[in-house]
């Protein structure tokens, strides 16, 4: 939770000046999944209890629902005494819950007869203490991964009314994955074993080649047997728009660092980096740039002591840098700070004079130490803190300044969208409308939206909407470039005279002119 540190920093600043407020925001929920129950007479089919909750997870989890993960819940049973293959009663299940301490719980069940899968889901509200009506899916066996999916829209729909998609542009939008192939991620992932878990992964990246989650385990597998080309050829297979691609180029990362390429590694976590501020992820590009000869190195790890100034290992690290560039005073202080929170941290006791007041090396040190790489990836305590903190966050917003509740919505939205999760930042965007009409800032971002889901003809409207009730340099930008994909350059130029008439300015907007230049240059 700490490594959040920087996260909170800011949400206390948005936190000054204002006042409660009930909740009343969709937003920084948290829920949980319990393995589903087995009522098929069927056999061989008690695999799927344990895979509702993982794909459940992967499809709920988002920016603004933190779905806890199998390790969460294991942790919770063990707790609470409960055996993982126990089937809970309503008691336990609500004790479970109530001590994750999670806005939901969802629970279910599932049956095959022979010719149809038939899997029912319910949420109960932890807050309100109430249980919705159930949800029931079914469909051959075969498609057991769309009746999940469907199972998946039913709960969103609960959980936000308002969710925009329907349930068949929902299913439309999701890759199925191979019945065969699912069976053995799960089996792996259930498997106890090293050499079960690599065999089982091994078939589902087989049985299905763009099964990102399966290459991911299985990349983390070889890495950690040390086989670093396989790791780093399987964890290569997880595509940039995967919901795994964060973990899997943090692994990445690691696998090209320990073979010595260390310009692979550093684009590795450059990639991570962009997308969440994680302090492992500063300090191993930190680390890195130390070991490509960098000065950039003492940059990144002073972002990592400042995102989680309670690590020993980023104040030494920063030590080292500081070392290195003459600054032992500010060197021995890191070190110094590296032993409050290690005390048995002989290596940097080492690097410390033994009189107590001075800031100088000792003098023992003849050459600097090596810097320290993380290996453990903290996503989940990133974004289990950050969720909750979205829904405070809205809490002081609610009676505050429409203009600054709505900057938040917006910069959020940018945030999401930056990440992939498209249909989240469109909601975002639809808040900021909501709170502040007057601004331009939602209609552009609703654009920018619709484009990422490829949607020209939403798009321009959303621009021409925003036209409509100002004019703006944003919304010119985006009918230019919507009427340069459509090859209609003499449109786009139009736009962008005017465009450059509002903002002179604009560097992309300059940039776009250029490329219409050349492109009505190459007309007859």
């Amino acid at each position: 939770m700490k490594r959040a540190l920087g996260f909170l920093v800011f949400v206390c600043w948005f936190w000054s000046g204002f006042i409660f407020a009930e909740p009343n925001s969709a937003s920084g929920r948290t829920l949980v999944v319990i393995p589903f129950t087995n009522t098929s007479p069927t056999p061989g089919l008690d695999w799927m209890s344990e895979a509702f909750p993982e794909l459940l997870r992967e499809q709920l989890n988002s920016p603004l629902l933190y779905v806890a993960s199998r390790a969460d819940l294991l942790r919770a049973y063990d707790r609470q005494g409960v055996p993982v293959s126990l089937q809970l009663s309503r008691a336990t299940l609500y004790r479970v819950a109530e001590q994750m301490d999670v806005d939901y719980a969802v629970f279910g069940s599932y049956r095959y007869d022979g010719s149809a899968l038939t899997a029912t889901a319910q949420l109960l509200d932890m807050r309100a203490l109430k249980l919705l009506p159930a949800a029931t899916e079914s469909g051959p066996l075969p498609q057991f991964d769309t009746v999940q999916s469907a199972l998946t829209w039913d709960l969103l729909h609960s959980i936000y009314p308002d969710f925009s998609p329907t349930k068949a542009q929902y299913l439309a939008g999701h890759t199925p994955v191979r019945l065969d192939a699912l069976e053995h991620y799960m089996r792996g992932v259930t498997a106890t074993s090293l050499e079960q878990k690599e065999s089982h992964f091994k078939d589902s990246v087989r049985l299905n080649p763009n099964y990102s989650m399966a290459w991911l385990e299985l990349g983390r597998i070889y890495l950690e047997r040390r086989s670093l080309e396989a790791a780093i050829t399987s964890l290569e297979h997880v595509p940039a728009s995967s919901p795994a691609a964060r973990e899997a180029n943090f692994y990445l990362g690691l696998a090209a660092y320990d073979r010595g390429d260390f310009a692979r590694a550093a684009t590795a976590f450059e990639f991570v980096a962009a997308r969440l501020p994680l302090a492992e992820v500063y300090n191993n590009l930190g680390v890195v740039a130390a070991r490509r000869g960098q000065k950039s190195s003492a940059q990144y790890f002073e972002k990592a002591v400042r995102n989680d100034p309670g690590d020993a290992d980023y104040h030494f690290n920063y030590g080292v840098a500081l070392s290195k560039a003459g600054d032992n005073a500010a060197a021995s202080r890191e070190w110094r700070l590296a032993l409050e929170h290690r005390p048995g941290d002989a290596e940097a006791r080492s690097l410390l004079s033994p009189s107590p007041g001075s800031v100088v090396p000792a003098a023992s040190v003849v050459k600097t130490p090596a810097e320290r790489i993380k290996r453990s990836y903290s996503e989940d305590d990133f974004r289990q803190l950050t969720t909750q903190m979205q829904g405070w966050v809205e809490q002081r917003f609610a009676r505050s300044d429409s203009r600054a509740h709505a900057r938040f919505h917006l910069e959020r939205g940018t945030e999401l969208l930056a990440y992939g999760f498209v249909s989240d930042a469109e909601a975002e965007f639809r808040h900021a409308r909501t709170v502040d009409p007057s601004s331009l800032a939602p209609f552009l971002g609703l654009a920018d939206a619709a484009l990422a889901r490829g949607d020209a003809r939403e798009a321009r409207s959303q621009a021409e909407a925003s036209l409509r009730l100002r004019e703006s340099a944003g919304a010119y930008l985006v009918l230019a470039r919507l009427d340069l994909s459509e090859n209609r350059v003499e449109a786009a130029a139009d736009n962008l005279k005017q465009a450059s008439r509002l903002d002179p300015a604009n560097t992309d907007v300059q940039s776009l002119k250029r490329e219409v230049a050349a492109r009505l240059a190459e007309k007859p």
